[in-house]
């Protein structure tokens, strides 16, 4: 089969409507606004790629200008869905493609318009295409291995079109729209279903890493309060508590939560929540740098302090217990007082395990409840110090 201009179009159709037709279905599971502007955009060629074919039988105003007005469209559907996913906002600015496009339609049908035409679509594509593929740059942070490739996929692509742009006004260089005649014409045909495949497959490949990290992130996450879960704290703990050491001490703090069950019972479990989400607040407000936070269960918490001392942690507890008490007084009073309990456990060496911190924590926890609650209770299990509690 030969490779001309109906037979490349043909093709062209046929991956831009499963490429539409697949992301389609993904947004359909997902709802991700940017699988949408992606499946348009796509749907959109398939559109002009099919009027396009018509200009072989004499309709040039729809297989030349509506065709090429479609590939236009479907280029700031895919800019729109790159900014989407980068959450950009775009500038009004790029609205105005639009604008550019129908003022070709004032274009005298004379000799020249073939160029012209090309010329204007080739700018508009390429200003369109360069544009999302800044958009994709890292800010700061890697992209997944579909968000690079897509960058570079769209930045290829935008730079043959500027290409196209600058070979349009050389003098000599032959172009007929309406007969797909000429070298510039061709090549863009199979750079075309080329560039379809590529950019289809790479947004596939960025919007199913994003969708594995989401998940990967909520099932590490407390669906209530947002912080680490017990299973996230035991794969992230091992790294934080190898750099402990004499210089360099570390920390854990259990805090419970005293007479919680008062606010379920008088006002109910979706207060008691409230007061969860309250108390996982004031934890990230005041959890020092490099230090972890996770919600073990029910009302019992935990931070994993690093390079820290004794001083520290009875200035961090101290500050979490009082916020925490004139929080929970102010919004829900009970016949005694809503407080915090905490356990903690100050050393200079890596422990057995995280599991073995956390019941050093847990006495020196129960040791804050039978002492009267709302107090804090240390455990210094450094080196430089005998093993002593300290309220």
């Amino acid at each position: 089969m030969a490779l001309d201009p109906p037979t490349m179009l043909t093709i062209t159709i046929a991956l831009a409507a499963a490429a539409a037709l697949y992301l389609a279905i993904e947004w359909g599971s997902v709802r991700e606004p940017s699988l949408l502007f992606w499946s348009a955009g796509f749907a959109t060629i398939t559109v002009g790629s099919t009027l396009a074919l018509l200009r072989g039988s004499g309709f040039l105003l729809i297989g030349i200008w509506f065709a090429n007005g479609l590939l236009v469209t479907a280029h700031w559907l895919f800019l729109l869905g790159v900014a989407r996913f980068t959450e950009t906002r775009l500038s009004r600015a790029w609205y105005l493609v639009f604008a550019a496009w129908l003022a070709m339609l004032l274009l005298p049908s004379a000799e020249p318009w073939s160029k012209i035409m090309l010329l204007v679509n080739s700018l508009l594509v390429a200003l369109l295409t360069l544009r999302a593929s800044f958009l994709l740059r890292p800010h700061g942070r890697s992209l997944s291995v579909g968000a690079v490739q897509l960058r570079y996929v769209l930045l290829a692509h935008g730079l043959f079109y500027l290409a196209k742009t600058v070979l349009a006004t050389l003098p000599g260089t032959f172009i007929n729209l309406a007969a797909f005649r000429g070298e510039i014409i061709q090549i863009s045909l199979v750079e075309g279903a080329m560039a379809i495949m590529l950019i289809a497959l790479s947004m596939t490949g960025t919007e199913r890493y994003r969708r594995e990290k989401r998940i990967a992130r909520l099932a590490a996450r407390d669906p209530l309060t947002a912080l680490y879960n017990r299973r996230a704290l035991e794969v992230r703990a091992p790294r934080l508590l190898e750099e402990v050491s004499k210089t360099r001490q570390g920390a854990l703090l259990l805090i419970d939560i005293d007479n919680f069950k008062l606010v379920n019972d008088l006002y109910g479990h979706a207060a008691g929540d409230r007061l969860l989400v309250t108390l996982s607040e004031m934890i990230r407000s005041v959890l020092p740098e490099r230090a972890l936070a996770a919600r073990l269960g029910g009302d019992e918490f935990v931070m994993l302090l690093s390079d820290t001392s004794n001083e520290q942690i009875h200035g961090l507890g101290g500050a979490l217990r009082g916020q925490f008490h004139q929080a929970a007084s102010e919004a829900f009073p009970t016949p005694e007082a809503v407080t915090l309990s905490i356990g903690a456990t100050l050393f200079d060496q890596p422990p057995a395990s995280l599991a073995a911190l956390i019941e050093l924590g847990d006495t020196a926890l129960y040791e804050s409840k039978r002492g009267g609650r709302d107090s804090i209770r240390l455990v210094d299990r450094t080196r430089s110090s005998p093993e002593r509690l300290q309220g």
